[in-house]
């Protein structure tokens, strides 16, 4: 048993709730939530807290983490706020901030794959959120933080395989973006990968996805077909007429082999089983 104390906020999110599960028999983890009337309030180690009306402060000061996951979701201007808060506990504190940012701080960059080091620039006003909070931790010492970036992410539980199965039994097309080369992701892996960095107290800024790339069509294509014998509508979306990458590989910070992984490692494991 390791002595860190974890705090995840965003801890009844898709992700940072599989954060939560992965980590709780390890360290004594806490995990924040936002709804009412929710499987959470009974559990002791979560907290609610939400986003736009309460202050990450007083939850900070009575859990005293070592450890912050931020998954947060919502309202954008309040994630600044809070995000300008936390970095002022990690800095006076002995603390460290592990931040799940995301493949869209590249998104304007279309033409090819993007590297840890790459400097972002974002179209869209996700990319842009996840940028000016990735800029607030670069700010603060190096050792207090650890920037994760994550393409899509997959997994039986996941929102987009939900969506995805649903849109079959509904007999609804399910969109495909035939141009779009990415990298991917499952809950699974990406929660194993951050107990390694967390375990073994690696901060800096890590690209969390298969190790290669494919189509979105393709993938989604080959996921349909391990859900079942039927013929699902697939509806093309084209943003560009050429092909245009969304893809974080990892080139300085890679993780041990037994935690990297192909795009057909989560076909295959994870996200039919």
């Amino acid at each position: 048993m390791d002595n860190k104390k974890i705090l995840i906020l965003g801890g009844s999110g898709f992700i940072g709730n599989a954060i939560y599960k992965e980590l709780c028999n390890y360290f004594d983890t806490y995990g924040t939530y936002c709804y009412t009337a929710n499987s959470f309030d009974s559990n002791k180690q979560f907290i609610h807290y939400n986003l736009e009306e309460d202050d990450i402060v007083e939850i900070l000061e009575l859990v005293k983490p070592n450890i912050i996951i931020s998954a947060l979701r919502g309202n954008f201007a309040a994630q600044v706020i809070a995000h300008e808060h936390i970095m002022e506990y990690v800095t006076k504190q002995n603390c460290r901030i592990y931040f799940i940012s995301s493949a869209n701080v590249f998104d304007a960059y279309s033409k090819y794959p993007s590297y840890e080091l790459d400097k972002t620039l974002s179209e869209s006003i996700y990319g842009r959120l996840k940028i000016r909070i990735e800029n607030m931790l670069l700010r603060i010492p190096k050792e207090k933080m650890a920037i994760l970036r994550i393409p899509m992410v997959f997994g039986n539980g996941s929102p987009r395989i939900r969506d995805m199965k649903k849109a079959i039994i509904d007999n609804e097309p399910v969109e495909v973006f035939p141009n779009l080369i990415l990298n991917v992701t499952s809950d699974d892996r990406v929660t194993q990968q951050i107990h390694y960095l967390i375990n073994r107290n690696k901060t800096g800024i890590y690209h969390l996805g298969s190790t290669d790339l494919t189509h979105h069509e393709d993938f989604v294509k080959e996921i349909l077909e391990r859900v079942g014998n039927f013929n699902p509508i697939l509806k093309r979306v084209y943003t560009t007429n050429e092909d245009r990458y969304l893809a974080v590989l990892p080139k300085t910070n890679k993780l041990p082999k037994n935690l990297q992984f192909t795009y057909q490692d989560i076909i295959d494991h994870h996200v039919l089983n």
